[in-house]
């Protein structure tokens, strides 16, 4: 059973409170709504390693956080000593996820906020990393408000939309990628139906997006994800939309373990398959999905994944948290720039250049 009574719209994933970070601890929900304060940003690295903070974009934005608890109570006196305190929080804290490219786009952007002020005394930096960091919450909050805009076009009422993972509020700054659109279709009155696979090992799509549904009032049904083939054949999906953790120059999308599954399914049924995800998920600098790494996680999240074990311990796993999705099974990607249609290669390409005259941080 889950929470009751919990308005949603004010559960940030991760927020920086009195000179803490607040992380909401997602591997208790939908069960309890619990708040993990951290002190220290090792704290914060344990919370992103362990998945008490996930989904590329809120990754991003508790990698920020980190930063800034890492170098709020540094005694350094001179800039040189400063950014090697710095730079030690950074390593930690990029070893924590390494499929998800938001990661280590907030850190390379809080380094450069850092070196920007560099002739600044050591106390102003800090109120410098503090505001950058709130500046990539805030921007992350109007971003996903675009995507949702954007991907409302997309969506007709009656629609019956097929997800995967989290890719709501809960992995972002409280409104989602994949699900954005979903809510703003409620919000204007769109009725749709959305069917949400389980998300094996760790049942994110089950526990999670579920969950967020509910509270926004969207119907929705909970399939295994071994059904989605016959959900599919039955003619009863119109899309499938999902979000992203690492999408390559050519469009080859990272997400999470199964998502390639259901872009090959959705191909063989003539189904629109979309990808929502902030410009800040495409690594521009990787040419293809076969550059990308795939982070590999412990046997345990599958033989006793929530606590009940349900193989033998001794048994080998092969755990994968992500998969490849080729660019060539992905009908559009849904972005706050607009929505990028094949090839992409060219298209993403044109996507950067304006961008980067629009001044946005790609």
């Amino acid at each position: 059973m889950g929470v009751e009574g919990v308005n949603i719209s004010n559960l940030l994933p991760v927020r920086w409170e009195d000179g803490k970070v607040v992380i909401l601890d997602q591997t208790l929900l939908p069960w309890r709504v619990s708040y993990r304060i951290c002190h220290h940003y090792r704290q914060v690295e344990e919370a992103i390693r362990k998945m008490r903070v996930r989904g590329a974009p809120a990754i991003g934005i508790a990698g920020a956080w980190g930063l800034v608890l890492g170098i709020w109570k540094s005694r350094a006196r001179n800039y040189i000593t400063f950014e090697k305190e710095l730079n030690k929080v950074i390593r930690v804290l990029s070893k924590t996820r390494p499929t998800a490219v938001n990661l280590f786009w907030a850190l390379e952007r809080m380094r450069e906020a850092a070196q920007k002020n560099r002739p600044k005394k050591i106390s102003d930096i800090k109120i410098a990393l503090l505001n950058e960091a709130q500046k990539i919450l805030e921007e992350d909050q109007q971003v996903c408000q675009q995507i949702g805009k954007n991907g409302l076009h997309l969506l007709h009422g009656g629609d019956t939309v097929l997800t995967y993972c989290n890719a709501g509020g809960l992995a972002t700054s409280g409104y989602g990628t994949a699900l954005a659109p979903i809510f703003l279709a409620k919000e204007k009155g769109k009725k749709l139906l959305v069917y949400v696979c389980e998300t094996r090992p760790l049942l994110q799509g089950a526990r999670l997006t579920c969950w967020e549904l509910l509270q926004k009032g969207v119907e929705t049904i909970l399939i295994c994800d071994n059904m989605a083939a016959q959900v599919m054949g039955e003619g009863k999906i119109d899309c499938v939309i999902v979000g992203a953790d690492r999408i390559a120059l050519n469009g080859d999308t990272a997400n999470k373990i199964g998502t390639y599954n259901l872009a090959i399914l959705a191909r063989e049924h003539g189904i629109p398959f979309y990808v929502a995800a902030p410009l800040s998920t495409f690594d521009f600098d990787t040419p293809s999905g076969d550059k990308i790494p795939i982070e590999q996680r412990s046997p345990k999240e599958v033989i006793a994944g929530l606590g009940k074990e349900i193989a033998p311990r001794d048994l080998k796993v092969y755990n994968p948290a992500f998969d490849i999705t080729p660019a060539k099974f992905i009908t559009k990607f849904i972005t706050e720039v607009g929505l990028v249609e094949p090839p992409f290669s060219e298209n993403l390409g044109t996507v950067i250049i304006n961008s980067r005259n629009l001044g946005r941080r790609v």
